[in-house]
């Protein structure tokens, strides 16, 4: 299976590795405190992301996970995770990197190593910019939520699809 995918655009995909952690915290805190300005008010995003993950909390949340990364000359601008049961737990894009295919990208192989895995079926509570990114991928929002981060409610949508041979 080959690990590494390089894109026109110069962007490589890669799968994560352990020592790509601090990076994706800072990805995360970036995409979240400065990419979601549109979707999520100034203090939505506080609550959301008040600092970046520490490293070790989300080195045991990822060790599990498959991790794709997107590298452009040689710096992560992006990364999604998958659980093993199809859950799709993080996708996040630099800001400077938003709008220019990097979340598509990395998209397609995570979609691409789910249906080689076998999965038939994936599933993710969504950001509203995440919504968009799916649902041009056939996703389907399940049902609309309002989850209450440090006191502030926000919102999300449980998302969700089949993976089925005929598709």
């Amino acid at each position: 299976m080959q690990t590494t995918d390089n894109h026109p655009s110069g962007i490589v995909v890669r799968r994560g590795e352990r020592g790509d952690i601090a990076a994706l915290t800072s990805v995360f805190y970036r995409a979240v405190r400065e990419g979601a300005g549109p979707e999520y008010s100034t203090e939505q995003r506080a609550a959301w992301a008040p600092a970046p993950p520490e490293v070790e909390a989300w080195d045991k949340r990822l060790t599990p996970q498959t991790v794709f990364v997107a590298e452009l000359d040689g710096v992560i601008i992006g990364f999604m995770s998958l659980k093993t049961d199809g859950y799709l737990d993080l996708a996040f894009v630099d800001p400077e990197h938003i709008g220019h295919g990097v979340a598509q990208i990395l998209y397609d192989r995570l979609e691409s190593h789910a249906r080689e895995a076998g999965l038939d079926r994936l599933y993710s509570d969504a950001s509203a910019r995440a919504r968009i990114l799916f649902e041009r991928n056939d996703w389907v929002v399940d049902a609309e939520q309002t989850p209450v981060i440090r006191g502030v409610e926000l919102h999300n949508y449980r998302m969700s699809k089949a993976l089925t041979a005929g598709d």
